[in-house]
Order: structure tokens, then sequence, then C-alpha cells
């Protein structure tokens, strides 16, 4: 059986990590693309080279070209810049805005029956501009952000508690960042809610590190930002979708009235599978988390209107 092609766009360490980890685990076949001349092929090249001694025989190819992206069945967007010092949150949304705009329009025209898969922050935003440029049903746009904050959650729980992170299961609604909603309710540990592990202060600790995640590593590496948690919760992801798993991950999804929101993208239950976003998974909120949800959209929501005049 032939191996499905995905597209990697953006070959900086969370798109060149992705590629790796798609390629080694010997199902899919990847081209890593980027704008800059000589990046993608090299990495392609390393990667490559590594196959034998992993036991892969999937292919990979590094390109500046989109037609040799054609007929992706998944296209992940990581390209774009991280917010520099002195620049404002406009100038950040306004310039990518512009990369994802231009990434989407060439990729969808020859992979129209694609998957985008969106990586670049601000992830709620950038998923919505992917959405409105790409013109696809929202079953086929969906953003990371969910599955490595419940990772995050899961990773500081089980060292907490010096259990298997096999044990833990967490799910995390919301923006990614300081608005996520972690649901303690439905957080378990074999099973036993984790109230009956902690103590209330112990959560809240684990909470706020699970909320910092990202800029707790950004802050020891100096330069960079985390790309092994990324790049491994775009595997699980595309797993899910391509080989239907029909499991349910907390991704960036467009809700039309789930949890009383409708027209932005915003981290939920998503059951994926061979379609995409097969489902938003209802949760019985309490009246907190169901407005912390809600303020968390209000946010995205108002970033949106920023953005409709720039795509």
């Amino acid at each position: 059986m032939a191996r499905e092609k995905i597209t990697v766009v953006g070959a900086g360490n969370v798109g060149g990590t992705t590629a790796q980890r798609l390629v080694e685990s010997g199902r899919y076949d990847v081209v890593l693309l980027d704008i800059i001349e000589g990046v993608p092929q090299g990495k392609a090249l390393d990667i490559a080279q590594a196959c034998p001694l992993v036991g892969s025989d999937a292919q990979i190819e590094g390109t500046q070209d989109y037609k040799d992206t054609a007929g992706s069945s998944v296209v992940i967007i990581t390209s774009g810049i991280a917010r520099k010092p002195g620049m404002s949150r406009e100038q950040l949304l306004e310039t990518n805005v512009r990369i994802v705009k231009e990434v989407v329009q060439k990729a969808v025209a020859v992979s129209p029956s694609a998957i985008l898969l969106v990586v670049t922050n601000p992830l709620d935003v950038m998923t919505y501009v992917a959405y409105k440029v790409s013109k696809f049903p929202r079953e086929r746009v969906v953003g990371m952000a969910g599955a490595l904050d419940a990772a995050r959650f899961c990773a500081f729980i089980a060292a907490e508690l010096k259990v298997s992170a096999a044990n833990v299961q967490a799910m995390v609604l919301g923006g990614h960042g300081d608005s996520m909603v972690p649901l303690i309710r439905y957080t378990t540990v074999a099973g036993v809610p984790l109230s009956e592990w902690l103590p209330k202060d112990r959560i809240e600790a684990l909470v706020k590190r699970t909320q910092d995640g990202g800029a707790e590593i950004v802050s020891l590496l100096k330069t960079g930002s985390a790309y092994y948690a990324p790049s491994a919760s775009i595997v699980t992801m595309v797993d899910a979708m391509l080989h239907d798993k029909k499991q349910i991950i907390p991704c960036a999804a467009l809700c039309q009235g789930e949890y009383g929101i409708s027209g932005v993208f915003v981290g939920v239950p998503v059951k994926l599978g061979r379609r995409g976003v097969e489902e938003i998974v209802t949760f019985v909120l309490t009246p907190e988390e169901s407005a912390a949800l809600s303020k968390s959209a209000d946010g995205v929501r108002e970033m949106c209107g920023l953005v409709d005049s720039m795509i």
C-alpha cells in the first residue's frame, strides 16, 4: 500500500523535527518546503540518511517549489516569525497573516483535498486565516495547541506523582497560553480524579506551570522555543487523522454553536479521523469553566477582527 504524502511548510526547528518524526515512523512520505534555498534540501538529505539506521523506507524531499507538494493528504503549516522585542501584536499579526495566506493559497492550489494543520502563532487566529483563505470546510482546517498543552500537563502530573505518564489523562481547552482552561474534573490518574491525588494548591501550581509551559522553555533556551513536544503533538494528530483513529484530542477547531461559541477557532475536544475534525465533543462545564472558555474565545475573536482586513 502506497504511503500518503505529507507536506511540512517551514524547515525550522518545529518543521524539521516534525518531518524527521514522520519519516522515521515509516508511515508517510514527506515534502519539506521552505523559502530559504538549501535548508529544506539539506535537512531532507540528513533525515533520509538516517532512514537505514532506524528501519524506515519512507521518502523525504526538500524543496522551494509547491509543485512538489501536489497531492498531499495533510499540509502542516509551521512557517512564520516569532514576536521580536519592540514588535507590537498587530505587527506580528500582519507579518504572519501575510506568510500564512501565501502558504495556504499555494498549497491548496496543488492539494485541494488536503487537511490543513496549522502550527504558526498566534495559533487560533492563524488557523482562522487558513480557513478563510482556503475556503475549505471546517472539518479540514485544524490547529495544534491543546494536544501540546495537555501533554505538558500530563508530564507535570506524572513527575509530581512519580507515576507513568500513560496513567494520566488530561483535557485542556481554550486558547494557547494564559487563557487555556484545564478541565481538572476530567483530569484523571489511573481513572481516579486528580483532586483525589493532590491538594488544590499543588494542582493550581501545575496548572500555572502548564500555562507558562512555552515561556519556561524559551527562558531556559535563551534563543528559540520548544520543538520536541510540539512536533510530537503534530504527529499524534496526523496519525489520528490518517489512520482514522477517531481519537479525542484537544485542538483548535471552528465552533459553530458548541460551548455557546460561534465563528471562531478555539481549543475544544475534537474527534479526529480521516475527514479531519469529525466532531467537536461537548463536555458539561461548570459555570466557571464555561466563563473562562468564553473569555478565551472573546480574545481570539478580537484578534480575528484585526486580521479580517488583512486577508
